[in-house]
């Protein structure tokens, strides 16, 4: 072969060479390994100016958030488990966890025991912890709340109690990423003061009342129109054979040093001829002496406050605990939430008379104990059916504690005139401010 041919053939292979090479696929790059998690948004950085955003900014944000399940944070004013307030809200709290999947609920109780930091800070952690939306539990949180908001305005804030976003109200505050939800306990304190009035043989009812207030007044005045309207509507006695007195310790359970204690305010009670003792505080110092008394001979009893189970402690003495139910209201304020249609508002939620002492209804109720006679029982049953087919006893006449008129005779009170009472009523014993 001559070198001409030579060429020729070695240019063919190079030829081929290059043609096989384009035919080959281009080589894939290492595939890229898929996260685990879905990452968490970061919340948008509070701006330098006001803003100008409709009032559900706090929804739409937290809406966006959503990528992950929604974490909630409670700040509870005591333990979680006292049989008492914070124990109610505490399952209220469980109640949306257990409906709404996916959810997560973060707390810290016993607020005013963490020296050196506010309720404000402490909601601080919670963020921490991955809260989206901060409940705080009690009107000793009002301040707090209005700090935490103005700092947080991308955060939901939900306050029990309270009175800022109350359009109507004396301290309206218009907190854009604020609500406010209240129970009509009123009602339920109607209910306790009659089963109170409907037992009593002494005709001497005691109130174990915690700090004053216009809350704990209206409530203590609801319980005491209750007994009024039992001891002489249903059992047909004079109402000056009714004795209605109010102690109050200082605060909402005890704090040795600061307030009374509440055990020896309800012996107090029961040593001077107070037969029932209706409490007003977050804790069951009532109840428990009760059945002291009773177990050592004394026929007395109590009517707890605030959570729906108190009564176990001591069911043979109670007559029954009017309760506040939060799981609804806060179950269709995280649904709101979730799906960016929530607003800043002022619930206060009555009860549900068609499905009385049903948990997924109504904001309040009242469970009948053990200790009421069955004749009793009937009879505050049918107290129960009029308020629920529109008896209202807050109707004049009805004067306040010092004989100044408050409302007159047949007039209805508003929302405002039970909300704020700026005083005990006439028959009452006790201080006003």
């Amino acid at each position: 072969m001559n070198n001409k041919s030579l060429w020729r053939g070695f240019a063919l292979m190079v030829v081929l060479a290059i043609a096989l090479a384009a035919c080959q696929p281009a080589a894939t790059p290492a595939p890229t390994t898929a996260p685990t998690e879905v990452p968490q948004v970061q919340p948008t950085e509070v701006p330098t100016e006001a803003p100008t955003a409709a009032p559900t900014e706090a929804a739409t944000q937290a809406a966006t958030q959503a990528t992950t399940p929604l974490t909630f944070g409670m700040i509870l004013v005591g333990p979680y488990n006292d049989n008492g307030w914070s124990q109610a809200t505490y399952e209220g709290g469980q109640y949306v966890v257990s409906k709404l999947p996916g959810t997560k609920m973060v707390y810290i109780d016993n607020a005013f025991s963490h020296q050196g930091a506010t309720p404000a800070q402490l909601a601080e952690q919670l963020l921490g912890q991955g809260a989206k939306v901060i409940i705080f539990n009690s009107d000793s949180f009002m301040d707090d709340s209005n700090t935490f908001a103005a700092a947080h305005p991308d955060i939901p804030t939900i306050m029990l109690s309270g009175d800022q976003n109350w359009a109507e109200g004396q301290d309206y505050k218009n907190i854009p990423n604020m609500i406010n939800i209240m129970g009509r306990m009123e009602y339920m304190k109607e209910i306790a003061g009659c089963a109170a009035a409907l037992t009593t043989q002494t005709g001497k009812i005691g109130f174990l009342g915690p700090l004053i207030n216009p809350e704990t007044r209206r409530l203590a005045a609801s319980a005491f129109l209750g007994a009024k309207y039992c001891w002489t509507k249903v059992l047909n006695k004079n109402a000056k054979d009714l004795t209605f007195s109010v102690t109050w310790i200082g605060n909402w359970f005890n704090i040795p040093g600061q307030t009374l204690d509440p055990t020896q305010v309800a012996d107090q009670f029961y040593n001077t001829g107070f037969d029932v003792v209706i409490s007003g505080i977050d804790t069951t110092e009532a109840l428990v002496e009760a059945k002291k008394m009773t177990d050592a001979g004394k026929k007395v009893f109590a009517i707890p406050y605030d959570y729906y189970n108190a009564c176990a402690q001591a069911p043979n003495v109670c007559l029954g605990v009017p309760y506040f139910n939060w799981g609804p209201a806060l179950l269709e304020n995280m649904k709101a939430i979730e799906d960016g249609t929530w607003k800043p508002h002022f619930e206060w939620n009555p009860p549900d008379w068609a499905h009385f002492d049903q948990p997924d209804y109504g904001a309040v109720g009242f469970k009948i104990g053990d200790g009421l006679s069955a004749d009793n029982k009937t009879k505050l049953e049918a107290f129960i059916t009029d308020l629920s087919n529109g008896l209202n006893l807050w109707t004049g006449p009805i004067n306040l504690q010092d004989g100044t008129v408050y409302l007159k005779d047949g007039e209805v009170a508003t929302d405002q005139q039970i909300w704020y009472l700026p005083q005990l009523l006439e028959g009452m014993q006790g201080k006003s401010k």
